[in-house]
């Protein structure tokens, strides 16, 4: 890599740039349910509680019964109908069962076809992730380009720089689709 403090930044940023985008993915696929009781499955669900909105897993605890069952127990027992109407209004599928103390979220056994249509979601939020990489790309060229237009940088230096940042990319790429292949085969694993 070329000793120039301006594109040392710029490659931890890119870095850093596309570690967030991985991870964003992988939040993403935390949210996508998958025919198995999953507590993340709620971590983005709100509540309407105490005259706002709050977090799920900030009222109380989400757990796993078994492969099909999560418990939702709650610190305030007063709430139960209020988490109770913020599943059934969030786009999860499932139906809650409220006996009096907590929660209770059964999974039933996903069709073929849905199977399918959540591989299809899993593929289009991978390919985003792989578009948000290309745009960070995209930027650490044009930022090599204008260096070497204003002559901070020679073609030689230029050039390195340019692979340094392919070579990064591709890194990332290849942890994308390892996470996106194997979200697909969790999704249509039975």
């Amino acid at each position: 890599m070329i000793e120039n403090e301006k594109i040392e930044e710029m490659m931890l940023e890119l870095e850093e740039k596309a570690e967030n985008t991985v991870r964003a993915l992988e939040n993403d696929y935390g949210a996508i349910r998958t025919g198995r009781a999953n507590p993340r499955i709620l971590d983005r669900l709100e509540v309407e509680a105490y005259g706002g909105m709050s977090k799920l897993i900030e009222l109380g605890n989400v757990s796993a019964l078994d492969a099909k069952c999560l418990q939702i127990s709650l610190w305030d027992k007063s709430l139960l109908k209020a988490v109770e109407k913020a599943i059934l209004q969030s786009n999860i599928g499932l139906t809650p069962s409220n006996d009096g103390n907590v929660i209770r979220l059964v999974f039933p056994d996903m069709t073929e076809e849905r199977r399918r249509e959540l591989v299809k979601q899993a593929k289009k939020m991978g390919e985003e992730s792989k578009v948000a990489l290309r745009n960070h790309r995209r930027e650490a060229m044009d930022i090599i380009k204008k260096m070497k237009t204003a002559k901070e940088l020679s073609e030689d230096a230029a050039a390195l720089c340019e692979a340094d940042v392919e070579k990064l990319i591709s890194t990332y790429m290849g942890k994308l689709e390892t996470i996106i292949s194997a979200k697909e085969k969790e999704l249509m694993s039975i």
